[in-house]
Order: C-alpha cells, then sequence, then structure tokens
C-alpha cells in the first residue's frame, strides 16, 4: 500500500506546505489595494498598471521561510555525508571510507584498469559512434564489451567490426538490468580491487579526456568506490531539443556548484570499483532490495538511480567530476519524451517506496518533495492567469510581480549561458520553457496516478533509425 500511495504522500506534503504559506502570508496582514492607473510605457504604449504588492513583512517572511527550509535540506544532507565518511560500521556500511581504507591498508592491487560495457538493444545507428569515442580516448580503456540484448538488427556486426568484445544475452526479459547482470556475474569474479567496471549506454559519446580524469581520481584515492559522468544533450535541432540541452547544462552546473556531490550516478557512463558492485550483489536480498547475486535491480525502472541509492545506503563515496563529460541523444520527438521521463519520475517514485525514509534516501525525498510544490505552485500561476484572462476586460500590469518575473528571466539566461546564443534566447523568452516545466509536470502526476491505479509500467525503447551506413562507417574507420 505504501508503494502505491508514495507519490500521493509527496503530493499531499507539498499541499499542505503550500497551504501553510498562503495562511502564514494572510495572518501577517491585510492585502493592500490599489486602483489602476494609466501610463504611457516607451512613449507610443498605453498601459493600465498598479502599484499594489505584497508587504514587506510577507515578501521577507516568504524569503525567509524558503532559504531556511534551502538551508536545513543543506545542512541535514551534508551531515549525513559526513557521517558515512566518518562511519567505521564496516558491517552496515562496508563501503564506507573508514573500513575500505582499513581493508587495503599496505595492499597494492596494480594500475587501476577500465572495463567497459555497452548495453545495447538494436542500436546499430550510434553504437559506432559510442565505441569510436572510447576507443579515442586520451587514456584508452583496457576492454570494451558490447552486450546485445535481444538485437534483431546490425548491432553485433557493428560491434564485431569495430574490434571489440561482444557478449549476446541468453533468455533475457529484463531489459538493461538483466542484461548487465548477465554479464556481470561472469566478470565481476575474475577482478581485483583496481580493475574497474565502466558502463556506457550506446548512445553516448565521452569527451575525449573523461577516462584520464576518472582514472586519475580512483588512482589518487582508493575509498573512491565509483566514478559518474556529467551529461549534456547532442545537436539534435529543433525547440524541443533545445529544452532538453538547456535542462541538462544546468543539472550539469549544479552538480559542479557541488563540488562533484553525486545525485545519480548517471546511465549514460558510470565507473565503479568491482568490490562495490560486488557489495551490492551480495546485499541484495536483504539490506537492499532485489535479488541476492544480482548487481542491478530488476524491478526497477531507472537502474542507474536505484543502484546509486544502493551504494549510498552501504555508504560508498563517489563523484561526478568537472572534467568527466559526456554528450548523450536527445528524445526527437515530445511522444519520446513523455514515454523516457515518466520512466524515470515513476522509477525514482518506486524506488523511494523500495528504500523507504532513510538518511540516506532524505535528499530523495526533499528532492520529489520539491517537485510536487513546484507542481502545485505552476498549476497555481498558469490557473489564475487563466482565471484573470476570461475575468477581465483589459490587462492590468503589476511592477511588482513583473521586477520578480525579470529575476526569473534573469536566473534562467544565466543558468543556460554556455549554451549560446539559442539557448540564451529560449530562456529569455521563459513562456516556451513554462510550457516545457507544464509538460514535466503533466508526466509527474501522470506517473504518480499510475502507481496509485497499479499499473503496469512499461519500459518504451526509442527506435533508431536502421541504416547500413553504420556498418560501413565502422568497417572504414577500422
Amino acid at each position: 500500500m505504501f508503494a502505491r500511495l508514495v507519490g500521493v504522500v509527496i503530493l499531499a506534503l507539498a499541499a499542505i506546505a503550500a497551504a501553510a504559506l498562503i495562511v502564514a502570508a494572510s495572518m501577517i496582514g491585510p492585502q493592500a489595494q490599489f486602483a489602476p492607473r494609466e501610463g504611457l510605457l516607451f512613449g507610443v504604449w498605453h498601459v493600465l498598471y498598479a502599484n499594489e504588492a505584497p508587504s514587506m513583512r510577507v515578501a521577507a517572511a516568504a524569503v525567509a521561510l524558503a532559504a531556511l527550509l534551502a538551508l536545513a535540506v543543506a545542512v541535514v544532507e551534508l551531515r549525513i555525508s559526513n557521517r558515512s565518511r566518518r562511519s567505521f560500521d564496516g558491517h552496515s556500511e562496508p563501503l564506507a571510507p573508514k573500513p575500505v581504507m582499513a581493508r587495503t591498508l599496505g595492499i597494492y592491487a596494480g594500475p587501476v584498469t577500465v572495463t567497459v560495457l555497452i548495453p545495447a538493444h538494436n542500436e546499430e545507428v550510434p553504437l559506432s559512434q559510442t565505441i569510436a569515442s572510447l576507443q579515442e580516448q586520451t587514456r584508452p580503456p583496457e576492454r570494451i564489451i558490447v552486450v546485445a540484448d535481444n538485437c534483431t538488427d546490425a548491432t553485433v556486426e557493428v560491434a564485431r567490426r569495430a574490434g571489440v568484445e561482444v557478449r549476446e544475452t541468453v533468455g533475457n526479459t529484463a531489459k538493461k538490468a538483466g542484461a548487465l547482470n548477465q554479464v556481470l556475474r561472469g566478470l565481476l569474479p575474475e577482478q581485483g580491487d583496481n580493475d574497474t567496471v565502466m558502463v556506457v549506454d550506446a548512445d553516448t559519446r565521452l569527451d575525449q579526456g573523461f577516462l584520464e580524469a576518472a582514472v586519475a581520481r580512483l588512482t589518487a584515492d582508493r575509498a573512491l568506490m565509483a566514478v559518474g559522468g556529467l551529461f549534456y544533450g547532442d545537436d539534435t535541432p529543433g525547440m524541443l531539443a533545445e529544452f532538453q540541452r538547456n535542462e541538462y547544462r544546468r543539472y550539469s552546473r549544479d552538480i559542479r556548484r557541488r563540488d562533484g556531490r553525486v545525485f545519480v550516478l548517471s546511465g549514460t557512463s558510470s565507473i565503479f570499483r568491482p568490490a562495490a558492485l560486488r557489495a551490492v550483489a551480495e546485499s541484495r536480498g536483504s539490506s537492499l532490495p532485489g535479488v541476492n547475486g544480482d548487481v542491478y535491480d530488476t524491478a526497477a525502472l531507472t537502474e542507474d538511480n536505484e543502484l546509486t541509492i544502493a551504494l549510498k545506503s552501504l555508504g560508498a563515496l563517489m563523484v561526478s567530476p568537472s572534467e568527466c563529460t559526456v554528450v548523450t541523444e536527445l528524445m526527437p520527438t515530445w511522444r519520446a519524451l513523455w514515454n523516457q521521463r515518466l520512466r524515470w519520475q515513476r522509477g525514482a517514485l518506486e524506488n523511494l517506496a523500495a528504500y523507504g525514509l532513510t538518511p540516506k534516501t532524505f535528499r530523495y525525498w526533499s528532492q520529489q518533495l520539491g517537485i510536487g510544490y513546484g507542481v502545485i505552485a505552476l498549476a497555481a500561476y498558469l490557473g489564475l492567469i487563466a482565471l484573470t484572462l476570461v475575468s477581465v476586460t483589459g490587462w492590468v500590469w503589476f511592477p511588482f510581480w513583473v521586477g520578480l518575473g525579470l529575476v526569473f528571466v534573469v536566473e534562467r539566461v544565466v543558468t543556460a549561458w554556455a549554451g549560446g546564443w539559442r539557448a540564451r534566447l529560449l530562456a529569455a523568452a521563459l513562456v516556451p520553457e513554462l510550457v516545457y516545466a507544464g509538460f514535466l509536470d503533466v508526466v509527474y502526476v501522470k506517473g504518480v496516478l499510475d502507481i496509485v491505479l497499479g499499473r503496469q509500467a512499461g519500459w518504451k525503447h526509442v527506435a533508431h533509425d536502421s541504416s547500413r551506413q553504420a556498418i560501413e562507417q565502422a568497417a572504414v574507420s577500422h
């Protein structure tokens, strides 16, 4: 029952928080009423405007409340993170830095090596570029293995022409997680502590210095259990693609501002020490959800998010350095984006239901609560605008709220600045990105409803246009 109601619980808490803010604001003091005035803007535009605005006490209280909530989340997250870093409990937190350092004291496990796994289901078109980006690294991996899962196209042929190993799954019905589990069962027992495993999506291209930077981190800190990549969108044309690129830029910017502290070890590209993956597999079915012996929980819709929570639950230290960046494929249509984000959102909620409220999941609960609050706030804002449009004969401008809107515009532009003039122009327009945010909010609500109603979740693969050019390009390149 809790698993089916987790989204409702989050939305209910967000609604209570919104109601509490409204009640608090109304109790601080009465609202002022100003009659609209007529003015001439830029010497040509006649407008009606009103100087009505919240009192300073209301505004200060709202800002202070928001700041206190953000500070509280940050402080609690930092405290939980520091507790793991200082923990000596090798039983409940076997991957915490101090137990790991104690176990490996005086032991040289050899130089760091990298074995790359590329799970691929009908990925003949993008696969050759992914392999090439790995082979062209300033510090290339020792092995590249394409995990071909129930492929009906030329994925296997493209991989072999590129000169890499191919492992084809046998009887796998558990999608990407099941395919990786099959290969990892045979691979992990053969690996030493420094023989790392990297998982890269078949539609991802790594920047040339990714592996060099990641290996340097893992070499310098033997307590570091995983290194994740920061992802950016490819050059797919169109406004929908630009929405996604801005979104990814802002996410990566947030991670950089957090000094690489990880939200999610992205499935696009992440490197793991084998000891970390073995500890997860051993803990499945007891302290972690899933089947004992599996690295990935095949019941999870978002296997990368679930594995991140699993590693954090075991005390693992992980980072996403600013030097480790990748370019990943964007969703080409609104339908494909809907399917992708519905899987992401529902998977995140189901992961929280599986793990419950623990110190290690506190940040994720806070994040979902923030999304729920945002859904309510944006819906109320758009609803109020619609109500105003049908209720008044003339539009009245409020300088206070226009000024507040400009603050949001500045924030949007600054956070998308690195994307160039197109990204800045889209951010400055504000309304299109509000529409995009509204779309994502609808996806969130749909995910909540699907969980509550017990609807079966699906994994909808984005099909690429089949092309023999992918095979020919691989053959020419190698």
